[in-house]
């Protein structure tokens, strides 16, 4: 198993320079830059003569054997002065390269994935450096703090920010919502590892793209401004050689091009260079053609024994009045979820239960932190193991309750498995990685129990599927996989939110069978979203029933599918396929409000709202 990913992991590594190297204009591009780089250097030493030796008697020779591509109007060699002056211009194009990136890059991170006031501003500031007009702005700081192309190039770098801010902006405002961001932040992740893990391996292509395309910009702009006289025209530059050579342009041509010759080059062989190396980023690595055989982990063997059931403590999560809502256009609030009051025990399993749009979803969210920026807590409290979590003025989303318990003692199942795993890491990395964080473990023993989570999960080859990327699994084998992350930290409570709605009968039994299993063996609490009855006849102790944001009922299992009090209650039941006749209506439609009359236990809960 060892060897087999290690020679995963040495395929991964050297496979980017063997895939540029491959590629053929990955390969020009990385001669020429090579080349120029040699140059800039060595320069001083390849260079056949003093570049700033001057020789007014040799002026403007055209090229010889002692003078390879001529000399200038002072009479220096061209040549020298073209590889020596390669040194200032690929220094300055990267100070302006670096210059944008280091502000552009993480303030289009935070902005794009935060957003809120942060957003607000960010924007704010580069629509403002993009209202400058670049060159008007570069010679006001020339004129101000001197010719130094230094200083001009890191003027540049902050005005060419904005590109790639609004880069880093708009990849990460298309993926900041994927189901496994907020999986990876359910994990118990922080902000600053889902966004240098799972935010940043996105991005990195076109930024390695834009940050390419930015060098040939400065180098560009860096010749204009020797041209105009505003660079240093003590060092040897391929800007200040252009410019003498149209200065000369009627009396030797050459002089121009040359220095021309070389911009255009450089600035081809960096765009080239950036395309081939975001295909190669792109381009997954693929596994060795020929697969060695790895030993099986036992799955009835070096899995962790049973947790003893902790001290009998009632209300583990206690949920009392919820609200949510979501603005409107007119400046209304949208209700979602009103007057929700529900609690779980530990080592109880409760069904919420109710048509789509019936708002057990966004409960659900709400108990894991999850809803979106613009959700609004319009009342009520989340309260777990006596720690508020959720109230109308506390953010929903993050804060420190949510980062001691998420995670560690909360857990979540999604309903789309496929969707919650990064597609950019192999399973193994994503089981390993929160248990790093979580329970403080090392890598090798973090690995270790992930491989018995995979075998305890029911996975026939643990170790495979482990060294697998998301969509080398099957959706059955990817909610087994969730399962297992979900369970490696020992949580105290799990929220399954439809873990079976996007799988077959077959797998949907199994699945169930092992959440069970699970659930009894490590004695957790349970929320199950779902909107099957059969499901909640199952496995569930208790259920609530949901109605247009609402607790129509809830009570024991058997009571309320034996006995149901409300009359949506009946309707869903009714709609249950068992034993209904062929060719007939499911259920009727209800023309009036259900009766709302609330179970026993939960009857001084629904009077606190």
């Amino acid at each position: 198993m060892q060897a087999a990913r290690t020679a995963v992991s040495d395929a991964h590594d050297a496979s980017l320079l063997k895939r540029l190297a491959r590629n053929p204009m990955g390969a020009i591009a990385l001669v020429i830059l090579g080349i120029v780089v040699v140059a800039a250097v060595f320069g001083q030493w390849l260079a056949p003569l003093d570049p700033d030796q001057v020789d007014l008697q040799n002026a403007l020779q055209p090229m010889s054997g002692s003078h390879w591509l001529g000399t200038d109007s002072a009479g220096r060699d061209v040549l020298s002065r073209l590889i020596v002056g390669s040194r200032t211009t690929l220094i300055a194009a990267a100070l302006a390269t670096v210059v944008a990136i280091v502000i552009g890059v993480p303030s289009g991170l935070v902005a794009g994935y935060f957003g809120g006031a942060l957003d607000s501003a960010a924007n704010w500031i580069n629509n403002v450096l993009l209202s400058l007009p670049a060159i008007i702005v570069l010679l006001a700081v020339s004129a101000s703090l001197g010719k130094s192309v230094w200083v001009s190039m890191a003027a540049l770098g902050i005005l060419m920010s904005p590109a790639m801010f609004r880069l880093t902006y708009t990849a990460v405002q298309s993926v900041r919502g994927e189901l496994y961001v907020d999986a990876a932040r359910v994990s118990g992740l922080s902000d600053a590892t889902i966004v240098r893990r799972h935010i940043l391996v996105v991005v990195r292509a076109p930024l390695v793209i834009q940050a390419a395309i930015l060098c040939g910009i400065a180098i560009g702009v860096q010749a204009i401004l020797d041209y105009l006289g505003l660079g240093d025209g003590l060092s040897a530059t391929w800007g200040l050689m252009l410019s003498e050579g149209f200065t000369n342009i009627y009396r030797d041509p050459m002089l121009a091009v040359w220095p021309a010759v070389a911009i255009t080059v450089t600035v081809a062989a960096f765009v080239l260079l950036g395309n081939a190396v975001r295909d190669a980023l792109e381009d997954k690595p693929q596994a060795p053609s020929t697969r060695r055989k790895v030993r099986k982990a036992r799955s009835d063997g070096g899995v962790a024994g049973a947790v003893p059931a902790p001290p009998a403590a009632n209300h583990l999560l206690s949920v009392s009045c919820l609200g949510i809502g979501y603005p409107r256009p007119d400046r209304t609030t949208k209700q979602v979820v009103q007057d929700v009051s529900l609690h779980v025990d530990r080592g109880e399993v409760l069904g919420l239960v109710g048509e789509s749009g019936s708002g057990k979803t966004q409960t659900a969210y709400a108990l894991l932190g999850l809803l979106p920026d613009e959700a609004m807590i319009t009342g009520g409290r989340v309260v777990f193991d006596e720690r508020t979590l959720v109230a109308p003025d506390s953010d929903h989303r993050r804060g420190k309750a949510w980062e001691d318990i998420r995670g560690s003692r909360i857990a979540y199942i999604p309903q789309e498995p496929m969707s919650n795993l990064d597609p950019n890491f192999t399973i193994g990395y994503q089981l390993v990685r929160p248990m790093v964080k979580v329970l403080k473990v090392s890598r090798r023993e973090a690995k270790a129990k992930a491989l018995e989570q995979l075998a305890e999960v029911g996975i026939p080859d643990p170790a495979r599927t482990f060294e697998a990327y998301p969509h080398e699994v099957s959706g059955g084998m990817a909610q087994r996989v969730l399962i297992a992350g979900a369970v490696s930290c020992n949580p105290d409570l799990l929220i399954a939110d439809e873990p079976t709605t996007a799988l077959d009968v077959t797998v949907q039994a199994d699945v169930l069978d092992l959440l069970r299993h699970l659930q009894q063996r490590r004695n957790m609490a349970v929320v199950l979203v779902t909107h099957d009855f059969g499901v909640v006849a199952d496995l569930c102790d208790r259920v609530a029933v949901m109605q247009n944001g609402r607790i129509v009922e809830s009570g024991d299992v058997r009571d309320v599918l034996r006995s149901p009090a409300a009359e949506y209650t009946r309707t869903l039941l009714g709609a249950v396929l068992e034993g209904k006749e062929p060719m007939t209506m499911l259920s009727t439609t209800i023309g009036e409000e259900p009766v709302v009359r609330p179970a026993a236990s939960s009857v001084a809960e629904a009077d606190l709202c």
